[in-house]
């Protein structure tokens, strides 16, 4: 069976998640009591229902005080025997009060504070998440993500099985943009030659042919490229073996269309052609 645990931040996307599980074919469930998890989870387990054995649940801060149970309930389950992933989605806390502004939408721990305060109860949602999010299996920022982005990132990770397998997930990003803060790995690729000051590559990006060919036709650039495969076909294994469920490699140039994505791509094929499961997402390419 498989069982995953989708929690993390009020307006982090915790519902564009769970869409991308339900199209994948999950059967999904929606606030969840902490407490009700290990009695759900025999259900699942002991049902004929072929339906039942793909199962997604959300759990997070709309069950009160309740919530802050899920940690030791986590870990007494996992220490039971039962078997299941946690993603958690994560986003800055500038980005969230923006969107809840934007939505007018009330957080769920406003009432905690004089006057609904939502910047104190940002804060203190992110206090309160952090041994959650210390042991989850997947961390996605969605602070840079429109929701497709973040269903196609979900689709990814789960499509194949939420197995014990660890899944490579290689993100471009622009370094103009932040970096992200899932990533567990970063090379930065703004030593290499920019096809952004050649006129006519300037508006492609690193999925045209012709940008690929300008910023792998340099000696620097397949010095770069075979010294950072190395390290990762010597490091990805040291990472599976302990028990990692994704590990992120984020592939930084100063915008994050031309060489980041040339080089994010070559890595995603380099794993694929090798029996890595991997996927890739550009974080920042269709941005102006």
């Amino acid at each position: 069976m498989e069982f995953v645990i989708i929690t993390g931040l009020s307006g982090a996307g915790k519902t564009s998640a769970l869409h991308a599980m339900e199209d994948i074919g999950f059967y999904c469930v929606d606030n969840i009591p902490p407490l009700l998890l290990d009695t759900f989870y025999d259900l699942c387990d002991n049902s004929a229902d072929k339906r039942m054995k793909k199962v997604a649940v959300v759990v997070d801060m709309r069950s009160g005080n309740m919530f802050n149970e899920l940690a030791d309930i986590i870990s007494k389950s996992k220490l039971s025997g039962k078997r299941f992933k946690i993603l958690f989605l994560d986003t800055k806390a500038d980005t969230l009060l923006i969107r809840y502004k934007e939505t007018r939408r009330k957080h769920p721990l406003s009432s905690e504070f004089a006057g609904g305060s939502l910047e104190k109860a940002v804060e203190l949602e992110i206090e309160l998440m952090k041994p959650v999010k210390m042991i989850s299996d997947y961390v996605i920022d969605s602070s840079y993500m429109e929701p497709k982005q973040l269903k196609e990132r979900v689709t990814a990770m789960f499509t194949e099985s939420a197995s014990d397998s660890m899944l490579v997930t290689c993100m471009s990003f622009g370094f103009k943009y932040g970096i992200p803060l899932e990533a567990d790995l970063i090379f930065d690729v703004r030593c290499l030659p920019n096809p952004y000051y050649i006129n006519e590559l300037k508006h492609k990006t690193g999925l045209d042919e012709e940008v690929r060919q300008y910023v792998l036709g340099f000696d620097v650039t397949k010095g770069f490229i075979d010294r950072m495969i190395n390290f990762l076909d010597y490091s990805i294994p040291l990472y599976r073996q302990e028990g990692k469920s994704e590990l992120v490699i984020g592939i930084g140039c100063t915008g994050g269309k031309h060489r980041s994505v040339t080089l994010a791509r070559l890595l995603n094929s380099h794993f694929n052609d090798n029996n890595q499961q991997s996927a890739i997402h550009h974080r920042d390419i269709w941005k102006a």
